[in-house]
């Protein structure tokens, strides 16, 4: 999942810290890192779903010629559960594109998960999660309704909807993602 990198809609509390230009400057490089970890390899079929919707029309963003789908209206959940319902079959994993540490081995883990367990989840230190994966088969299940978005409760609360729900879960690796300028000197410091 991938915003268009729009100056000032993007990383907007990292902006409040590194400044507009800085945090769309991340967010692109951080995008495309991302899009040629993970669009080249063939273990799995790379789709990007992109917002606003009309930015599915737009190049640019990635350097790999992937298919693209819009993410539609709604909240994240709303537009993830979208990308789970119209996927073709098989299992989906979902993955937001600002994350700089992901790697191409923590995505086979989570394809690996979903072989044991219904759902599976890349936790993020902030409370959230940086990959959600779903089985989809013998049924598909919507996880993502009144879940408390952008806060440290929205991985506790999508595990609560699967278990309700009668699904099993696994956990993959646990990575940062960059919200905040805190977040992102951290990010600068382990890169070194």
């Amino acid at each position: 999942m991938a915003r268009r990198p729009e100056l000032g809609r993007v990383k907007t509390r990292l902006a409040a810290g590194i400044g507009a230009v800085g945090a769309t400057r991340f967010y692109r490089q951080t995008t495309a890192s991302v899009l040629r970890r993970l669009g080249r390899d063939p273990r799995w079929e790379t789709w990007l779903s992109l917002a606003p919707d009309h930015a599915r029309d737009e190049g640019g963003l990635s350097p790999l010629r992937l298919p693209r789908i819009a993410q539609g209206e709604g909240d994240i959940g709303a537009r993830m559960q979208r990308i789970i319902d119209s996927a073709s079959w098989g299992p989906v994993v979902i993955v937001g594109s600002d994350i700089p540490e992901i790697k191409a081995e923590y995505i086979a883990a989570a394809f690996r998960a979903l072989g044991r367990a219904d759902v599976t989840f890349g936790p993020a230190d902030d409370g959230g999660y940086w990959l959600v994966g779903m089985r989809r088969r013998p049924r598909v299940v919507d996880i993502f309704g009144d879940v408390r978005w952008s806060s440290e409760h929205a991985l506790a609360d999508t595990m609560a909807n699967a278990v309700r729900a009668g699904l099993s879960y696994e956990v993959v690796a646990r990575l940062s993602d960059v919200d905040t300028v805190e977040d992102f000197n951290r990010w600068q410091r382990r890169k070194r």
